[in-house]
């Protein structure tokens, strides 16, 4: 079979990309602002409601027992694809956003005044505002990590940035607004020397990339299921267990405790130390089940189509003398940012779903990576495994056709 026929057959397990969209066929290409998903992660998630619906934990009933093996099954294959050491290293939350908080608020008590906390310029907000709170309450400097004029990290400077007072480093795998893969195995390494804990946000990786926590060495790495195939709501920290086993509780109520009493309380184990309150039990079946799905794929395939449309897609943009594409030629995963000279991102957007094409426009809760590349927003086309060449052709002439209807 052919790769081609091969994706053709892959996209048949997601209902939503037959349908028609200002009639035109749906070309999804905002993967990665989040993904589709196939049926069987729609079955798993309907199949727990009608059969296994009940809280986790607390309770000896046949149900309850049912839920919790499906619950903390997802959790191990979690584990397994990531490759970390135990499942008690696997922290449910609602996103990549609320494990970054989550981090923010429990590292507070070992941030001192002067202490450097160490982003890039590349950061979404959520891995932005929450070090600027902590920063703020604690008297800790933030540094940012610059960008080289061709727009990949700048290592040289990030290599004079850390010092003995750097603390935390928090990068991005892969880029939301650029799709660049960043060196995080070299910046880990660096950090490392320093004695800072370093912080990766994998949201946008995940679907792209192999990722092993160990042989990466990061201390923790966060991301959220549904880009990855699975439903919103429910997201992953990974930490390692002596540090999540040594530092101090966040959010706090059910589950989370040992034992309570008015004059004391003592907290539970590793995971559920940090999973307070009734949890996202079917979000959490429903990404187990998105990684059965990706398990059963030859990903070798996919990747390899998948890296082809960006390849193709980069070329055929750069043919366009009213485009201007962002880190050209910078090894990319997924997503490919641009903007037509003179043309509000909105506009293109907008123009190319009435051709019946999703894409993203705006800041992409980048604002500051914005300004430094001088400019409003920009048009972001986010591929994933199921989108074929023919798509982005089609994505192609429809631009081409919306450059000229702009241009009479």
């Amino acid at each position: 079979m052919s790769s081609a026929d091969y994706i053709e057959q892959l996209r048949r397990q997601f209902p939503i990309l037959a349908q028609k969209v200002n009639d035109h066929s749906l070309v999804y290409l905002d993967n990665a602002a989040t993904t589709q998903k196939p049926q069987s992660v729609i079955d798993a998630i309907c199949d727990y409601y009608q059969q296994s619906n009940a809280n986790v934990h607390r309770a000896s009933h046949a149900l309850s027992n049912q839920s919790t093996r499906l619950f903390e099954e997802s959790r191990v294959k979690v584990q397994q694809f990531i490759h970390a050491k135990r499942s008690e290293e696997i922290i449910w939350t609602k996103g990549t956003t609320e494990g970054i908080n989550l981090l923010a608020n429990i590292f507070a008590e070992q941030i001192n005044h002067g202490d450097e906390i160490l982003i890039t310029a590349l950061e979404h907000h959520a891995n932005i505002v929450p070090w600027q709170i902590l920063a703020k309450q604690t008297g800790a400097v933030i540094k940012v990590i610059p960008l080289t004029d061709e727009q990949a990290l700048d290592m040289k400077a990030y290599k004079n940035l850390l010092s003995n007072n750097t603390k935390i480093v928090s990068i991005a795998h892969v880029s939301n607004a650029l799709g660049i893969v960043n060196p995080i195995k070299q910046m880990i390494d660096l950090a490392h020397q320093h004695g800072a804990k370093v912080i990766i946000d994998g949201a946008q990786a995940v679907a792209h990339i192999d990722v092993d926590v160990q042989q990466l060495g990061c201390d923790f790495y966060l991301f959220s299921g549904h880009k990855l195939f699975g439903p919103t709501g429910i997201g992953v920290l990974y930490g390692k267990y002596d540090l999540l086993d040594q530092l101090p509780v966040w959010q706090v109520g059910g589950e989370m405790i040992k034992t309570v009493a008015f004059d004391q309380t003592t907290y539970n184990e590793l995971p559920f130390k940090y999973e307070a309150g009734t949890p996202n039990i079917s979000g959490a079946v429903g990404l187990g089940a998105a990684i059965e799905f990706l398990n059963s794929l030859d990903l070798n395939v996919c990747k390899q189509y998948e890296s082809s449309l960006i390849n193709f897609t980069e070329n055929a943009l750069q043919q366009l003398p009213e485009v201007e594409v962002f880190a050209k030629g910078l090894s990319k995963a997924g997503a490919i940012s641009f903007v037509v000279k003179g043309e509000h991102n909105t506009d293109i957007a907008m123009l190319l779903d009435a051709q019946g094409i999703a894409v993203r426009s705006g800041t992409h809760c980048a604002m500051p990576l914005m300004n430094e590349l001088n400019c409003t927003g920009t048009v972001r086309v986010s591929f994933s495994i199921y989108n074929s060449l023919d798509e982005a052709q089609v994505f192609i002439a429809a631009l081409k056709n919306t450059i000229s209807m702009l241009k009479e």
